[in-house]
């Protein structure tokens, strides 16, 4: 099975998979978002964040790979009452644009390997502006343990380290990790190991 087909069929059940709420972690950044500001999502499946960005007064864009998630995506904002651009693609193999966004939201994009995860890196720094502000949430390789969600190749987890020495050139990185109960539909449930990063480009 091609990964389109695996992320497609992963997607084409009926309801959200990660349900509609916003991931907490990127909800309680909004005192740090500003109406007008331009921000992507990426990997942004059936819109939850998107759709959250959206309704900050965010000019978002969404970038998904699943023509089923993009679906539900656009359904979801339309019942919300807001503006989604959203873009079909492959973000390994995307042209990334050049600081062009106020706001990037990287939220559980860990299906990046070890060896594709400086690409993804790299864009996600290209496409911010000066002074644009990244919000990142991922698992810790911890989270192999709970089992509670996200991949199960050691390689697509993060660590401290990982994110410091990715990020070293940022004005400013917080980095956050803890171990919470986390309830995003049926695909993430339970006590979760979690790593949180707000950075300044």
């Amino acid at each position: 099975m091609s990964e389109l087909a695996r992320w497609n069929e992963r997607f084409s059940a009926p309801g959200y998979h990660f349900g509609t709420a916003p991931n907490a972690f990127l909800a309680s950044q909004a005192h740090l978002l500003r109406r007008g500001q331009t921000a992507l999502s990426i990997a942004d499946g059936e819109g939850r964040n998107g759709v959250f960005l959206a309704e900050q007064g965010l000019d978002v864009r969404s970038i998904e790979f699943s023509p089923n998630a993009i679906a539900k995506a656009r359904e979801l904002a339309a019942s919300r009452g807001v503006a989604l651009r959203i873009e079909q693609a492959d973000l390994l193999h995307w042209t990334w644009p050049t600081a062009q966004f106020d706001v990037i939201a990287a939220i559980f994009i860990q299906f990046a390997t070890a060896e594709e995860r400086p690409h993804v890196f790299a864009g996600i720094k290209r496409a911010l502006k000066p002074g644009g502000l990244l919000l990142m949430q991922g698992y810790r390789t911890e989270q192999l343990a709970y089992g509670t969600g996200g991949p199960k190749q050691i390689g697509n987890l993060y660590t401290r380290a990982l994110l410091e020495q990715a990020f070293v050139d940022f004005a400013s990185i917080d980095i956050r990790e803890h171990d919470d109960v986390i309830r995003e539909g049926t695909a993430h449930s339970g006590m979760s190991a979690l790593i949180d990063l707000v950075g300044r480009k």
